[in-house]
């Protein structure tokens, strides 16, 4: 295919769905892009996922521009599977990928952009589009205690399996979907006791309510009114997911909505629901501090579990990168997104750093060819 004659290429930072995307979409535009990728191969973040993950979207609205996600990986795709799909992604779109670089920095030269690299590159390119994901660097929360505690702690990008954990007495801390999926993960999968330390109560769907997707909601009301949404969510979950107050899990006493707005995706049910009723799964209060050998809740109980395993989320970490451009909100998340650079940045892009209840990999896919369609304009 033939490409634009500029002299610099745009540099796509990070070699997961959102760089990919991007980089497809500025190829069938005739930019060139060359994809930055600091391991030794394209989806490393999923690669690194626990087994039992699959897409809580479904194949068809997960699909990147050019190529569908075949029909038989299933409605529902697995981890691996979303792997094979991102290699092939890239060999379809025959795109530049140079992987064993890091970038570190990015600024202005001119009206160009220099990056800086590991090796001490200096690369220069006409764009930048920032694709280093949202779940970046693993956050771990500073418990008072947390460094004298000789228990096995451990984050949940780190869990695999619940093989280790047969026959153990197994805490979760955090019931996001990742909380929530391994509690479920380690309750089937031979954990003696399995125990889910909650904060704030989260607002859980069913994946699909007699075929009809979750994910198919969260398109259609996206742009309604938060009341109305909150509304109809509270609805919706009194009629389709039971109360479980009295496993130790209330209904939240917040709107669906709004605690979306707040960046708090609802808890898709994969096994939870089902595990709580069970008693195989026991909502307990939050973690408040460490001693040596125990974990104290902050209703003041004392837990000696054999493992906890921390889903408290991850930061962006794009201070280093990006901070000294003002494009960061004071969370450490871009002021911009999608085809839109901030105004003291202009020729900067990022995407794949929210996570919107119509789907990620489907606001990539949008993103993308947005992004494209301004860089190859020249605007």
């Amino acid at each position: 295919m033939a490409t634009t004659s500029h002299d610099h290429p745009v540099y796509v930072i990070g070699g997961g769905p959102g760089g990919l995307a991007a980089a497809a979409a500025l190829r069938a535009r005739g930019v060139r892009a060359v994809v930055l990728e600091k391991s030794d191969s394209v989806g490393a973040s999923w690669r690194a996922h626990y087994d039992r993950l699959r897409l809580h979207t479904t194949r068809r609205l997960s699909a990147l521009p050019g190529l569908p996600i075949p029909r038989s990986f299933g409605r529902w795709v697995a981890r691996a599977d979303v792997v094979r799909y991102l290699e092939k992604y890239a060999d379809v779109h025959e795109l530049e990928i140079v992987t064993g670089v890091e970038v570190t920095r990015v600024e202005r030269a001119g009206d160009d952009w220099l990056l800086h690299a590991t090796g001490g590159r200096r690369l220069t390119g006409r764009a930048v589009v920032v694709a280093t994901g949202y779940n970046h660097t693993p956050r771990l929360p500073d418990w008072p205690g947390r460094e004298g505690y000789e228990g096995e702690l451990l984050h949940a990008s780190a869990y695999r399996a619940p093989d280790p954990y047969a026959g153990k007495d197994v805490l979760v801390v955090g019931v996001g979907n990742t909380g929530a999926e391994i509690a479920a993960d380690l309750a089937e999968g031979g954990a003696a006791r399995v125990r889910l330390a909650v904060r704030t109560a989260p607002h859980i769907v069913r994946r699909s309510t007699a075929g009809w997707p979750a994910q198919r909601t969260g398109i259609l009301v996206r742009r309604l009114p938060v009341r109305l949404v909150d509304k109809a969510g509270e609805l919706i979950a009194r009629i389709s997911v039971p109360d479980l107050s009295a496993h130790g899990l209330p209904r939240p006493d917040t709107g669906l909505y709004s605690r979306v707005r707040e960046g708090a995706i609802p808890v898709q049910d994969v096994g939870l629901i089902e595990a709580i009723q069970a008693g195989r799964v026991e909502p307990v209060a939050a973690v408040a501090s460490f001693t040596a050998d125990k974990v104290v809740l902050a209703d003041g109980t004392h837990l000696s579990p054999d493992a906890v395993i921390a889903a408290t989320g991850y930061r962006r970490a794009l201070e280093p990168l990006v901070a000294h451009l003002d494009v960061l909100d004071d969370r450490g998340h871009p002021r911009t997104t999608g085809p839109h650079s901030p105004p003291t940045a202009p020729g900067l892009y990022f995407t794949g750093f929210t996570n919107p209840i119509s789907g990620m990999l489907r606001e990539i896919a949008i993103d993308a060819e947005r992004i494209a369609k301004r860089i190859a304009s020249g605007r």
